[in-house]
């Protein structure tokens, strides 16, 4: 593979790792405010208990997360400063916000959200994971902001050879932008409610006595991704309608088409082929809607099965349905991500910058040792990801560790 090759899988590896990440990061944190805000209204038992327990899960795939999140951030100044010079006075912004937003906030308020269990106010505890919540909304935000600038660069001016912001409210208002935070929001909560339904059929096919926990479990997840497979539906409909011409002739399929877009390419940026690689972009779409459709499907059926208590507690069928159907949702995701980024190729910026000139000059013995360096680290925080989970889903809520500590009686002071 020649070395802009072994660059563009390198990012691709890493981007999708962390992304998968982020959606079931996005999907639970939602769930945990809705179970909390439920628990400190009622102070039902079970309810607090269900904070407890998914809380826990958010924390470790949140914590892995930011790690993943680091290591990005790390090759990507690594391997394409030719990017960061040409426009990241643009879209660094964007990535600027986003590391205020993300390592400042977000984790301020969860370490506080963690530590003032039994401690703070209830209400005041409450709130620590609605902001949460939403400074990790705003961390997508801010990060498909920039991307939605990579896919369709609006508000700069080119000045001594490289891009400078002049109208900052075009690239927050970036169709681009938009319409893909909403459908990739609305994914991540298909995701953390498969998630939450799927181990609670674990639990629920193996008899475990928190009956009643697991079933209100497995109601919320599937209520929750039932409406947000129509809103990821309605997003991505409108993200096909605003697709880049090359794009668009490429899933079309027409080669008139095709060479029509070609030929209006060369003719504004020189020869070259300007048209993405067909089969790249067509495995993604087609795997992304046929994921879709099953996921849909499956959402469909479990949200009739579960509106009768006896089929919850004992269709083992369903439950293994549900079990197996944890990763799909990620495998959606990933195809979806692959179909939107491998369609404005070969730009980096679309119609301003390649992907051969973003990259750093390096050798291809250094890209191939890098490639394998970061490949070798988010297989392991992957591996790690999913041993942690599992490990503390399979020990049900019995195991919790956060919140566990009784408040600390005031210790009485010796007077002399």
């Amino acid at each position: 593979m020649e070395t802009v090759e072994l660059a563009r899988l390198q990012f691709a590896l890493t981007a999708g790792a962390h992304f998968l990440f982020v959606a079931l990061t996005l999907g639970l944190a939602t769930l945990v405010a809705v179970i909390q805000t439920r628990a400190t209204f009622s102070q039902n038992p079970v309810h607090l208990g269900m904070t407890r327990f998914w809380g826990q899960l958010y924390i470790i795939n949140y914590a892995m997360g930011i790690v993943t999140g680091l290591v990005m951030e790390f090759q990507l100044g690594l391997s394409w400063s030719g990017l960061t010079h040409y426009a990241g006075n643009v879209f660094g912004s964007a990535l600027a916000m986003e590391t205020l937003v993300a390592f400042f906030v977000e984790s301020t308020f969860l370490g506080l959200w963690i530590f003032g269990w039994n401690k703070l106010n209830r209400w005041a505890h409450l709130a620590l994971i609605w902001v949460v919540t939403l400074t990790a909304y705003a961390s997508a935000f801010w990060i498909l902001i920039a991307n939605g600038f990579l896919q369709n660069p609006v508000g700069h001016v080119v000045e001594g050879g490289t891009l400078r912001l002049t109208d900052f409210g075009a690239m927050v208002a970036n169709p681009a932008a938009q319409v893909a935070f909403w459908h990739v929001l609305s994914g991540a909560m298909i995701v953390g409610g498969l998630f939450m339904a799927g181990v609670s059929a674990y639990h629920l096919r193996k008899r475990t006595p928190e009956q009643d926990f697991f079933r209100k479990s497995l109601r919320l997840g599937i209520g929750v991704a039932l409406p947000a497979t129509f809103l990821t539906a309605t997003f991505g409909g409108l993200g096909f309608e605003g697709m880049q011409p090359s794009k668009a002739a490429v899933w079309a399929g027409s080669p008139q088409e095709r060479a029509a877009v070609q030929a209006e390419m060369v003719a504004r940026h020189g020869p070259g082929d300007y048209l993405p690689p067909e089969g790249w972009v067509l495995t993604g779409g087609i795997t992304m809607l046929t994921v879709y459709a099953l996921l849909a499907t499956v959402v469909s059926v479990s949200c009739v099965l579960m509106l009768f208590r006896p089929v919850v507690r004992g269709f083992r069928l369903w439950h293994w349905l549900l079990m197996l159907t944890i990763p799909v949702p990620f495998l959606a995701m990933i195809a979806g991500w692959i179909f939107r980024e491998m369609g404005r190729q070969p730009w980096a910026v679309y119609g301003l910058l390649k992907t051969s000139e973003a990259m750093t000059p390096v050798t291809e013995a250094q890209m191939t040792f890098s490639l394998t360096a970061f490949v070798t680290v988010f297989a392991a925080l992957i591996v790690i990801n999913y041993w942690l989970l599992a490990k503390a889903a399979r020990r049900g809520p019995g195991a919790v560790a956060l919140g566990d500590r009784p408040v600390e009686s005031p210790t009485a002071v010796p007077t002399f």
